[in-house]
């Protein structure tokens, strides 16, 4: 069985900047309840089709496949939930280990948010100066979240 186990934590960006463009990505999701999230990702021009499963502590059932890119466009513009997300991530080495930052667009315009991906959920590692505050058991964070309840609605809260 695939499996994610994953920290999230929001960036400083007084602190962090890009080093280059990174990469842009749109995504959807098929489903997004709590129990189960399909979502379908364009990367450039890569598609994926994702299924994850409900995060029992910093764990969740990951499953990926890749997806004709045609197939993925027809699905984000007529099948997924809208809004769709758009970002660039940026992938960075620290410590010997691989940071994802997503710098969202569109809705959630001014969230930046640092991913590591580790082998388990009590894998020591280094975190970046820039990665201030850890919200890895915040459900808003999650991109699915992000699409129902985005980052600019945050404030009327």
């Amino acid at each position: 069985m695939g499996k994610e186990i994953e920290r999230k934590f929001l960036v400083d960006t007084r602190l962090w900047q890009p080093l280059g463009s990174g990469s842009h990505y749109k995504q959807g999701y098929l489903s997004s309840v709590k129990e189960r999230v399909v979502r379908v990702r364009i990367e450039g021009e890569q598609a994926r089709l994702t299924i994850k499963g409900i995060s029992v502590g910093l764990t969740r059932a990951e499953f990926e496949y890749a997806i004709p890119l045609a197939d993925a466009s027809q699905l984000l513009d007529g099948l997924c939930e809208h809004p769709l997300i758009d970002k660039h991530r940026h992938k960075e080495l620290h410590c010997g280990k691989t940071w994802e930052i997503d710098v969202f667009h569109g809705d959630n315009e001014g969230l930046v948010v640092a991913e590591i991906e580790l082998a388990s959920e009590d894998e020591p590692f280094d975190r970046p100066a820039w990665a201030v505050q850890e919200v890895s058991s915040d459900p808003r964070y999650f991109n699915s979240s992000l699409q129902k309840h985005p980052f600019k609605d945050w404030a009327k809260d």
